[in-house]
């Protein structure tokens, strides 16, 4: 009978998984680390605060402590209104995505009492780097809890074989959810209203946690998804896959007429830019696309033509393509007589090329500006404010965990597009109150809001439900709340939508 039981194959991994869970469970020990602070909002009084950072374990599936080791020691950093009643004051969980990256975006960026200082136009500030105030943070709505998942920030796993579950899908969404009941009981917060927010990947893990929530007896009063990718279909550039070529298209206009690459009357207005590339795609291009080499010779010289005004690339190079501009052709080919390549999350930013001009992918201008800043201050922050002084590494954005996670749902193996769309409308089904708001950023070439426009659409609800959704957008990338006008903005929307909810 063969061993059903994942084991180490060789000593060397044995002693690897000692280390781990050793780490772990030191981990999991610490106890947690406390600080006071005060939020000062734009108007109004004061709000006086308790920070905690904490590790939570997680365990498996259908497990508690009482029967099964800690799989995972899980970092949660939290802000609570200090003399609150829980049933006078929400509660909104949030993390970042990747998946691979920790939380400090959404903790330092938007959502905190504090936040990195870095330039609206989303270059790299100059040395050394700082934490300031921020009077746009949510924590004048609700208290706030930001979780870094396993293998990110300090948050690591007990072995190998949890490590390979945890980097996966569903064993993340399982995990989150198994951490947030645990917050909730030691913190005696289940009469509080509760929230998800998601950013990125973090939107695709908030859309199925809304769900898994549910199975687990937790009712959200609200999903916040900041650069939405429930869909990965349309997102990812691959052969056999159309879709995103179309619905990149609106976002490749946007950029292209910020960079002066466009000519006539879309040349000036962004705006006009944008609805020309939409009623192109709706038009024409799908069509065209799905005609394929049945496409006659005048539409197709049409449809390149029009390509080419809309995206500032040469013609040729759109005949070249097969009338489809990927991505990476777009980062590459747009500025190239400028020696630059496109910021990816912020394509506002441009980034030098090498002196031979290759296509080689090193880096994206669009989130080299702002990580080192980023991790620079936190790293600060954690120890002098915090009081989290740890020597191992804070993983911000981990190259590893990104590259062996598991794409696959349920029993699906594969090369599927993972999608938790689905997950999302079932939510909302169950949920007469769900709210949804979702923010978007016109520069974002990651996540593009036109992709994000048709990902919406999709949701499989009755209009009533669809009513419920908000979907806002701002004039920088991925990661908008980096611009002074939208940091403000986003939290006017954000406040909008909150006293729309059910009360």
């Amino acid at each position: 009978m063969s061993d059903t039981v994942t084991r180490p194959d060789t000593p060397a991994e044995a002693d690897e998984d000692k280390r781990r869970k050793a780490r772990v469970d030191a981990l999991l020990a610490r106890p947690p680390a406390v600080a006071v602070g005060e939020f000062r909002p734009q108007a109004g009084d004061p709000m006086p605060y308790e920070s905690r950072a904490v590790f939570l374990p997680v365990h498996a599936a259908g497990m508690d402590a009482a029967c099964s080791d800690a799989q995972a020691a899980v970092l949660c950093t939290s802000y609570v209104l200090r003399g609150a009643a829980a049933a006078d004051r929400g509660l909104c969980f949030a993390f970042n995505g990747g998946p691979g990256s920790a939380s400090i975006w959404l903790h330092l960026g938007v959502l905190g009492p504090k936040r990195v200082a870095v330039p609206d136009d989303g270059s790299m500030p100059v040395p050394p780097y700082e934490v300031v105030d921020n009077p746009q943070a949510w924590f004048e709505h609700f208290d706030l809890v930001f979780i870094d998942p396993p293998q990110t920030g300090w948050s690591v796993a007990s072995s190998a074989a949890a490590r390979k579950t945890l980097l996966s899908v569903d064993g993340d969404v399982q995990a989150m959810v198994d951490v947030i009941r645990q917050w909730l009981t030691r913190h005696g917060r289940w009469g509080s209203r509760l929230f998800l927010a998601g950013e990125s990947y973090g939107t695709t893990r908030a859309a199925a946690m809304a769900d898994k929530l549910a199975d687990a007896g937790v009712a959200l009063a609200g999903v916040v998804l900041v650069s939405c990718a429930m869909d990965l279909q349309a997102l990812e550039f691959v052969p056999g896959n159309d879709l995103p070529y179309a619905l990149f298209l609106p976002a490749l206009a946007n950029v292209a007429q910020f960079h002066g690459l466009l000519t006539g009357p879309h040349a000036a207005d962004a705006q006009a830019a944008r609805q020309a590339a939409r009623a192109f795609v709706e038009d024409d291009y799908l069509t065209a696309l799905h005609l394929g080499h049945r496409l006659d010779g005048r539409r197709r010289a049409r449809v390149a033509r029009r390509l080419s005004e809309l995206t500032g690339l040469p013609r040729a190079l759109v005949e070249a393509c097969n009338l489809r501009i990927s991505d990476q052709t777009f980062f590459f080919e747009a500025l190239r007589e400028r020696g630059q390549m496109v910021g990816r999350l912020d394509a506002r930013v441009t980034g030098a090329m090498a002196a031979r001009r290759t296509r080689d992918w090193e880096f994206d201008p669009g989130i080299e500006a702002i990580a080192a800043p980023y991790t620079m201050a936190a790293m600060n922050y954690f120890r002098d404010v915090l009081g989290l002084d740890l020597d191992a590494r804070y993983e911000v954005l981990s190259g590893d965990a990104h590259k062996a996670w598991n794409w696959n749902r349920g029993e699906g193996q594969g090369n599927g597009f993972a999608c938790t769309r689905p997950d999302l409308a079932r939510a909302m089904r169950r949920n007469p109150h769900l709210g949804l708001f979702v923010a978007s950023g016109h520069y974002d070439l990651g996540t593009p809001y036109s992709a994000s426009d048709w990902s919406l659409a999709q949701l499989d609800v009755p209009a009533a439900l669809q009513a419920r959704v908000v979907h806002r957008y701002y004039d920088a990338g991925h990661m908008m709340y980096t611009r002074s006008a939208d940091l403000r903005q986003l939290k006017r929307d954000l406040g909008s939508w909150l006293s729309g909810l059910p009360s």
